[in-house]
């Protein structure tokens, strides 16, 4: 493995995030051609295959997840080290980066850049929006420094959490919909309606858990999925659909009601890796800090 440089790492890991060479180069800005020559060379200083190529796509081999294993933790141990010998030459200003959960309350934000311009004057503070797979998968590459989340979520090792707030999460719906008139929505309301929502691979333990909650299968959950920004947009083009939601939502367009007797908690989380060398993110983390800053959250 002494052959294989970093940026052919780089490349495999594009490539097995991707799972297609096409989408990876284009990720990459190189060619497809060029990207599949650098792959083929790692193999064959590796001495295995790592990838199974098809019409569809690739797939991984399980010398291929080995090695994208020890290939994200090099990635990720390289930009530290280079991080934090700038930071000690005092080339680079201290910065958090913050991963932001689509569909946050803007309360929170606001609340993590006040800790962290408090407890270090000067800082600066780069937010970067995705859903929690995507804030999970930038924490382990160390691409955020500090990520916000939705539990329930199976922690990758190595990471520490704080819950910050919960939010009721309700049914939201055109003001003209049949049910708008209803002051609280059942379950039995709920199975009736095509539920348009999340794809599942944004947040799958959150989204299972909801589902579960609100009936499993008996629910007319749409073929249809939307990211967080598009389920009010998809309401006003099937205003015979709902959606879940909360109550931040509702405008003279869409109301929100609440789910009788099954109240579907969303509970946002703080999450960071144990063995970061940010000094912002550590003067952030020293009690009392993330883990009392819940009682200054306001509610939501």
């Amino acid at each position: 493995m002494a052959g294989v440089e970093l940026r052919q790492m780089r490349y495999y890991v594009a490539v097995a995030e991707e799972l297609h060479f096409g989408r990876a180069a284009t990720r990459l800005h190189i060619s497809t051609p060029t990207l599949s020559q650098q792959i083929k060379q790692v193999e064959r200083e590796i001495g295995t295959p790592l990838l199974i190529r098809h019409s569809r796509g690739v797939e991984i081999t399980a010398a291929g997840e080995v090695f994208l294993d020890h290939a994200t933790k090099t990635i990720a141990a390289a930009e530290l080290a280079l991080t934090e010998t700038r930071r000690a030459a005092g080339l680079d200003e201290p910065e958090l980066r913050l991963g932001l959960l689509n569909g946050v309350p803007g309360s929170l934000p606001k609340a993590l850049e006040s800790l962290a311009s408090e407890r270090f004057p000067g800082c600066k503070v780069t937010p970067i929006a995705g859903t929690t797979t995507e804030q999970l998968r930038r924490l382990s590459t160390g691409d955020v420094d500090l990520a916000l989340i939705r539990i329930p979520v199976t922690l990758p090792p190595a990471t520490d959490s704080a819950k910050l707030a919960e939010e009721e999460l309700g049914v939201l719906l055109t003001a003209t919909h049949p049910l708008a008139d209803s002051t609280e929505i059942t379950l039995d309301q709920l199975r009736d309606h095509e539920l348009i929502w999340i794809q599942r691979e944004a947040a799958p333990e959150f989204y299972d858990d909801a589902i579960e909650r609100l009936g499993g299968p008996g629910l007319r959950i749409s073929s249809t999925a939307m990211s967080h920004s598009q389920l009010r947009s998809a309401l006003l083009v099937r205003p015979d659909a709902i959606t879940l939601g909360s109550r931040r939502a509702a405008d003279s367009e869409i109301v929100w009601r609440p789910i009788q007797g099954h109240p579907l908690i969303a509970t946002y989380t703080a999450i960071w890796r144990t063995d970061s060398r940010n000094p912002v993110l550590r003067a952030m983390t020293v009690s009392p800090g993330l883990t009392t800053m819940r009682k200054h959250v306001v509610d939501l």
